[in-house]
């Protein structure tokens, strides 16, 4: 096992059983004319942390260490987009209307695609989900138990809604989840604190977060081994 300094506690991290999962660092989200800018966000916040999600991602690939990527998306015809979820709010742009990027959230569209400095080398799974939580609906759940896959490093966004409800959903299913900090982001910021506070409470509730450098010092033995 190798101990990253963490919050609320030192982490344990089994170099045998650990994957990194970048949740939705999609164009939808983080570039001028998606669905987050839709819904009237400041999407330079989330494009901030797209250097520290692509260093995070290259540690993990000298290490040859397992990469699981998600978008959340939903089918054209919208058959797996519930109304109630379609219809929330008062939004210039709804889910599946045509946008600067094509369709909003629909999968094959320009901005249902990651970044491209993010985007998913051969051989690392991409995990297209129509919910919040990455488990919903995908069975990704049974692909990582088959791969022996037990500690789960988190990155992406948004912190407060995709990335945590997918930290709750693996910490229900038996994971060591732990968030990067500045590899996370909330297009509001007292969202984001509150979130990493939710997640270290009660003794690590949900699991515990830790900047990159920590991780990445960390994993220094290991990265000279690879």
């Amino acid at each position: 096992m190798i101990d990253v300094q963490a919050n609320p506690y030192t982490y344990n991290l089994d170099p045998e059983a650990t994957a990194l999962v970048v949740i939705d660092m999609q164009r939808d989200f983080i570039e001028p004319g998606g669905f987050g800018a839709a819904l009237g966000n400041d999407v330079a916040r989330l494009a901030a942390i797209v250097p520290t999600v692509a260093r995070l991602l290259d540690l993990f690939r000298r290490l040859g260490w397992p990469i699981v990527h998600t978008r959340e998306a939903h089918l054209p015809d919208l058959s797996d987009c519930p109304p109630s979820k379609r219809l929330r709010g008062d939004p210039p742009l709804r889910i599946g209307d045509v946008g600067p990027m094509g369709r909003l959230l629909v999968r094959g569209e320009p901005g249902h695609q990651i970044l491209p400095e993010l985007a998913p080398k051969p051989g690392e799974l991409v995990v297209d989900k129509p919910g919040k939580g990455m488990f919903w609906a995908t069975g990704l759940h049974e692909t990582l138990e088959a791969r022996g896959l037990t500690h789960l490093v988190f990155a992406g966004v948004t912190t407060e809604v995709c990335v945590q409800t997918s930290m709750r959903e693996a910490n229900d299913r038996g994971y060591a989840c732990l968030l990067i900090e500045d590899a996370t982001e909330s297009y509001f910021p007292a969202f984001k604190a509150a979130t990493l506070a939710m997640i270290q409470a009660q003794g690590g509730i949900v699991g515990w977060t830790t900047p990159f450098a920590s991780l990445h010092a960390a994993l220094a033995k290991e990265e000279g081994r690879g």
